[in-house]
C-alpha cells in the first residue's frame, strides 16, 4: 500500500515537472516572438590586449637580440633576419645566394655532417632552415624548451662552419635547372615575372631571374665569398619568442653568439628606377591556354609616403576583396574574370609597383582591360560615399586585428620595422592616419598616382584564340619567353638549303610512297623504358591522325591501364576509370614528340625551313645530315641508299640529369604497310645513356 502510494506521488512530481517545462517553453516562446532591439543590447568589455614586452640588448659584435616570453607551451622559436639579399649577386652570377643556403642545410658542417645532423633534428622534433630572398636572408630554429640548450651550439656551427661541399652545390644547381625548365608552364607565373622586368628593367635586382647560364658561373668560393660577407655580426637580428626567463637565456645566447666576427654592415641600397610613363601593350603567346593572364600598371612608390595610408585605402575600396569595385563589378556584374586584383605597392627599399590583374577567357581579353581601366577612371573621376568609406575604413582596421594577434607576429613586426628602417611606432601611426581619411582624400590619391592611360599592359595567352584584340592598345610588342643556355645568341651555323630541300622531298618520297596519306595510323608496339625504379615494360597501341593531330595511346603498364587522348586541341587521361585533363607541360610533350614524327614531317615538307649540313659518319655509317630549322633544331640522318631517317637527335632539358642534353632515336629494321614505312625497332638515348627501346608489332592505315 505504501510502495503505491510512493508511486502514485512519484508520478504526481513528474507530472508537476512536465506541466512546469511546458509553461516555461511556452513563455520562451511568447518572449521569442517579441521584436529583439539589437541597439539596446548591452555587450561587456573586451578583454584588452596587452601588447607583450620585448627585452632587447646588443653584443660588441653588432648583433641586435629581442626576447619575449610566452610560456603557452614548451616551446622555443628562434628567427634571425640576415641583412643579405639576392640583391647583392652579381648579375652573371645571379641564383647562388639561394645555392649557397641550399648547400648550407643540406651540407651540414664538420662537426654536425648532413646524415648525423638531420638525425639529431628528427630525434628531437626540431627544425634547422636557412633562406635567402631578394633583401633579406633568414635562420632559424624551432625546437622544445627541454633541447634548446643542445641545439642552439648546433644552429651556430652549422651557419658558421658550413661544409657547403661540392655534391650539395651540384645537388643545388640540377633542383633550380630543373625548375627553370618547368618555369613556362603556368601562365601566371610567366605574367608576374615578365611584368616585373617591364617595370624595374629585366636586369634590375627587382626583376632579374637565375637563368641556366647564370648557374654555370656559380662556383664553391663564390658561395664562400657570399657567406662570409652575410653571417656576420653586423647583419645579424636575432629573435626568440617562447618559454624561458629572459635572465636566463641571455647568458645562454651570449655565449653562443660571442664569437662572430662583427664584420661589415651590408647596405640595403638600390639604384633609382629609371621608369618613364608610357602606355605599351605586351604579348606572351601561350598556345597551350584558353585564357588570358592579364597585368597592367606602372611604377608604384616608397612606404614612407605621407599619402600611405590614403592609398591603402584606395587599394581597398579598388580591390578589396569580394567588396571591391573591381570584383563587384568586372567579375560579378559584368562576368569578365575568373578573377581580378590589383594594389598600389609600397616599399621601403624601392618604389614598388602599381599593378591591376584579371583572368578572363580569351575572346573577353580586351573587354576585360577596359573595364579595369573604367574602374580606375571611375575613381578618379567621382569620390567615394561616406558609407564606402566607412565600410572601407573597418574592414582594413578590422584585418589589421591579424598583424598582432599573437606573441610572434609583434616580435615579427617589431624586428621588420627596425631592420627596414621604419619607425617604431610605424603601425600605430598608419592606424591614426586611416582614422582620418576622407573621401576627398581617396579621390586626391587616385588622380595623382594612378595613371590609366600611361599603363604598361602584359597579356599572356593563346594568340590563335585573341585574334587582333590588342592592337586597340597599341602596337602589339612580342615577349620573347625562351629558356637560354647562354646570354649570346648561339652562332647558327649555315647549310645548303636547296640541297636540304631536294634531301627532304627525298625522304617524303620514301617515307610514304604514295606522297599522300589519309585515314589514320595505327600501330601496336612494346615499349621498354628504363625508369630510376629499374626497367618498365609496357604494352602499346596508338592511332594518329596527322591531318587532325589526333593522338590516343593506349598504354598497358604495370600499375594498370592508361589512355591518352590529345584531339582537337584538348588533351584527356584516363586510368583506374578517372578522367582528368592532361597537364599543359605533358601536352606540349606530346605535341612535340608529333612533329617530330618522320611521317609528319614528310606530309608537311613544304611548310619547314631545312637545310643540308654535309655527310657525316655515325657509327661507321655515312648519312646525309639535314637539319629542320625551329625553335628547337631537329637533326635528320639518312640513309643515301634508302633515303630514310637513321638517326634523329635534339636538344631538350632533362629534369634528372639537370641540363641540357642531345636526345638521340636509333631507327632500325624499316617496314611498309598501306603505303607507309616505319622502323620497326627504335632505341632512344639521353645523352650517352639509353632510355627506352620500342619494338612495333604491326602498323596499319584505316
Amino acid at each position: 500500500m505504501i510502495i503505491n502510494k510512493m508511486k502514485q506521488l512519484s508520478i504526481l512530481c513528474m507530472m508537476l515537472l512536465f506541466a512546469a517545462s511546458c509553461a516555461t517553453q511556452e513563455q520562451a516562446t511568447q518572449q521569442s516572438a517579441q521584436p529583439v532591439d539589437v541597439n539596446s543590447l548591452e555587450y561587456p568589455d573586451l578583454n584588452p590586449y596587452q601588447i607583450p614586452d620585448i627585452e632587447t640588448f646588443e653584443l660588441d659584435n653588432g648583433i641586435t637580440f629581442y626576447l619575449v616570453e610566452d610560456d603557452e607551451v614548451p616551446l622555443i622559436n628562434l628567427n634571425m633576419i640576415v641583412r643579405a639579399g639576392s640583391f647583392m649577386e652579381p648579375a652573371e652570377k645571379v641564383g647562388l645566394s639561394s645555392i649557397m643556403t641550399n648547400a648550407m642545410r643540406n651540407g651540414g658542417s664538420e662537426a654536425y655532417p648532413e646524415e648525423e645532423l638531420n638525425q639529431l633534428l628528427e630525434d628531437r622534433a626540431a627544425r634547422i632552415e636557412f633562406g635567402m630572398g631578394r633583401t633579406s636572408g633568414s635562420a632559424s630554429l624551432n625546437v622544445l624548451k627541454e633541447d634548446f640548450n643542445e641545439l642552439l651550439p648546433v644552429l651556430v656551427d652549422v651557419m658558421t662552419n658550413p661544409l657547403m661541399p661540392q655534391e650539395k652545390i651540384d645537388l643545388a644547381i640540377r633542383q633550380q635547372r630543373s625548375g627553370i625548365s618547368r618555369r613556362n608552364d603556368d601562365a601566371q607565373q610567366v605574367g608576374f615575372r615578365e611584368f616585373q622586368k617591364l617595370i624595374y628593367g629585366e636586369d634590375s635586382p627587382q626583376a632579374r631571374v637565375t637563368e641556366l647560364y647564370t648557374l654555370d658561373e656559380i662556383t664553391r668560393d663564390d658561395l664562400i665569398e657570399f657567406h662570409s660577407k652575410a653571417y656576420t655580426g653586423e647583419n645579424l637580428m636575432i629573435g626568440l619568442v617562447g618559454d624561458f626567463k629572459v635572465e636566463e637565456i641571455r647568458p645562454l645566447l651570449e655565449e653562443a653568439f660571442a664569437d662572430i666576427p662583427a664584420g661589415e654592415r651590408n647596405e640595403l641600397e638600390f639604384d633609382e628606377i629609371d621608369y618613364e610613363f608610357e602606355p605599351s601593350i605586351h604579348f606572351v603567346d601561350k598556345r597551350d591556354v584558353n585564357q588570358s593572364v592579364v597585368l597592367m600598371g606602372h611604377i608604384g612608390g616608397f612606404r614612407d609616403n605621407p599619402d600611405y595610408a590614403a592609398l591603402q585605402a584606395m587599394n581597398e575600396v579598388l580591390s578589396g576583396g569580394f567588396s571591391g569595385r573591381l570584383f563587384q563589378n568586372v567579375r560579378s556584374d559584368q562576368g569578365l574574370a575568373y578573377s581580378v586584383f590589383g594594389n598600389y605597392g609600397s616599399s621601403a627599399l624601392y618604389r614598388g609597383q602599381f599593378y591591376a590583374g584579371v583572368f578572363t577567357r580569351s575572346e573577353a581579353t580586351a573587354e576585360a582591360i577596359e573595364a579595369v581601366r573604367n574602374e580606375m577612371k571611375k575613381l578618379q573621376d567621382e569620390p567615394v560615399s561616406t558609407e564606402e568609406l566607412e565600410d572601407t575604413r573597418n574592414s582594413i582596421l578590422n584585418s589589421l586585428v591579424f598583424r598582432t594577434d599573437s606573441r610572434s607576429s609583434v616580435l615579427n613586426q617589431r624586428m621588420s620595422n627596425e631592420y627596414l628602417g621604419l619607425p617604431a611606432d610605424a603601425f600605430e601611426t598608419y592606424i591614426e592616419e586611416l582614422r582620418e581619411i576622407t573621401p576627398e582624400d581617396i579621390q586626391r590619391v587616385a588622380r595623382e598616382y594612378m595613371r590609366p592611360e600611361e599603363m604598361k599592359i602584359l597579356v599572356v595567352g593563346n594568340g590563335a584564340e585573341l585574334g587582333d584584340q590588342l592592337e586597340q592598345f597599341g602596337t602589339v610588342q612580342e615577349v620573347d619567353i625562351t629558356i637560354r643556355e647562354t646570354l649570346e645568341e648561339e652562332e647558327v651555323i649555315a647549310g645548303d638549303a636547296a640541297a636540304g630541300r631536294d634531301w627532304l622531298d627525298r625522304m617524303a618520297t620514301a617515307v610514304i610512297s604514295q606522297g599522300d596519306l589519309s585515314g589514320d595510323l595505327i600501330f601496336e608496339a612494346d615499349n621498354t623504358v628504363n625508369t630510376p625504379q629499374g626497367e618498365m615494360v609496357m604494352e602499346m597501341r596508338q592511332t594518329i591522325n596527322f591531318a587532325s593531330e589526333k593522338l590516343i595511346s593506349e598504354i598497358s603498364a604495370p600499375f594498370g591501364q592508361v589512355t591518352m587522348r590529345l584531339e582537337d586541341g584538348e588533351g584527356r587521361m584516363v586510368m583506374g576509370g578517372n578522367e582528368m585533363p592532361m597537364q599543359p607541360q605533358q601536352k606540349e610533350q606530346v605535341l612535340a614528340e608529333l612533329y617530330r614524327n618522320h611521317i609528319y614531317l614528310a606530309l608537311n615538307k613544304d611548310d619547314l625551313d631545312v637545310d643540308f649540313m654535309g655527310m657525316e659518319e655515325i657509327s661507321g655509317n655515312q648519312y646525309a645530315h639535314i637539319r629542320i630549322n625551329d625553335e628547337i633544331a631537329l637533326n635528320l640522318y639518312l640513309d643515301p641508299d634508302t633515303n630514310l631517317p637513321m638517326v634523329t637527335t635534339y636538344r631538350q632539358f632533362d629534369p634528372q640529369a639537370g641540363e641540357t642534353v642531345t636526345v638521340r632515336i636509333e631507327s632500325a629494321d624499316w617496314r611498309e604497310s598501306s603505303g607507309v614505312m616505319m622502323p620497326y625497332e627504335m632505341i632512344g638515348f639521353s645523352g650517352d645513356t639509353q632510355q627506352s627501346r620500342t619494338v612495333i608489332q604491326s602498323h596499319h592505315i584505316e
